[in-house]
């Protein structure tokens, strides 16, 4: 059976799948394969047997020789040079921009400088520039904070590097109702990330999460269970409990399967406050009540009832 393997081409982009056919690599070998943009080199990082569905993937072009990697290496200086050119560039002509990261295609064919910047650059004299020193294709790439905190690495909050730089490489929507389902504390600076941004683990937990919610009761609402009027107040996911108000005052931690246990629920009786049951008027007699205020506003003589024919 054909093997396929999973590419990383450097610290921040996703890991990509090829057929490693006819070869057989391991973790840690390099190969090349082709691509619309020419060809890139790649680190093996996965290993997995092929499958059914694996049968549109393309396949690897050939191994990496010692040339090939002794051009990474050469590549590798070139990005660091061409970094700090397109800085001195940006310097001398005053644009308002930071560059983040410089990328320099595996057959040079490419160089893709990734920059942030507040609003709209007109870059197009620093593109010039570039062309004229290196005789290549030049890309200028704006990306968000988010991006940038990816591409550069740094400490989080949990006291280990960021997440989108050790393992995340697509990043996913995060809300603030995430943080509010978890019961975390509405403070930007405890539930944001290095970047200024949401953190990204708050998505992590969003399943499980909304799993437990489903299995929970309508919190602040008095219900009648067999131990008497209960409110629930607070529910914790790691314990699996709910934290309830009794009709003493009394605050009680119960375990979840406790509490659908003892609930108990009266067809054509509704919880309370105060323990009475809400009883709708009828509709006829709401009708008739309406007619009564609208005739003594307008100064009528009160109407008759009309009598059931017989």
């Amino acid at each position: 059976m054909g093997q396929i393997v999973g590419l990383k081409f450097n610290n921040y982009r996703p890991v990509l799948f090829y057929r490693a056919a006819p070869y057989r690599l391991c973790q840690g070998d390099h190969v090349l394969i082709k691509a619309e943009e020419g060809i890139s080199l790649g680190q093996v990082v996965i290993v997995r047997d092929q499958e059914e569905k694996d049968r549109d993937l393309e396949p690897v072009y050939r191994l990496a020789t010692e040339e090939d990697l002794c051009g990474r290496v050469k590549n590798q200086s070139l990005e660091k040079e061409a970094f700090d050119f397109c800085r001195r560039c940006i310097q001398g002509q005053r644009l308002n921009m930071k560059l983040v990261g410089v990328e320099v295609f595996f057959d040079r064919t490419k160089i893709i400088f990734y920059f942030t910047a507040p609003g709209r650059i007109d870059f197009r004299e620093l593109v010039k520039e570039l062309v004229q020193h290196y005789c290549t294709r030049i890309e200028l790439r704006q990306i968000g904070v988010r991006h940038e905190t990816q591409m550069l690495g740094t400490i989080g909050s949990c006291g280990q590097v960021c997440c989108c730089r050790r393992f995340l490489r697509q990043f996913e929507p995060v809300t603030i109702k995430m943080a509010k389902d978890q019961n975390l504390f509405l403070n930007p600076a405890k539930i944001s990330g290095s970047c200024g941004r949401l953190l990204c683990c708050l998505s992590y937990e969003k399943d499980t999460y909304i799993e437990f919610r489903k299995s929970l009761p309508k919190m602040g609402r008095w219900t009648q269970t067999k131990n008497g009027r209960m409110r629930p107040l607070r529910a914790n996911l790691f314990r699996n409990s709910l934290t309830v108000l009794t009709d003493q005052n009394e605050e009680q931690e119960i375990l979840l399967d406790e509490w659908l246990g003892i609930v108990h629920v009266e067809e054509g009786v509704k919880s309370e406050k105060k323990g009475a049951a809400i009883v709708k008027p009828r509709q006829e007699n709401l009708g008739a009540r309406k007619k009564q205020r609208t005739d003594r506003r307008q100064g009528r003589p009160p109407r008759e009832q009309k009598q059931n024919k017989k």
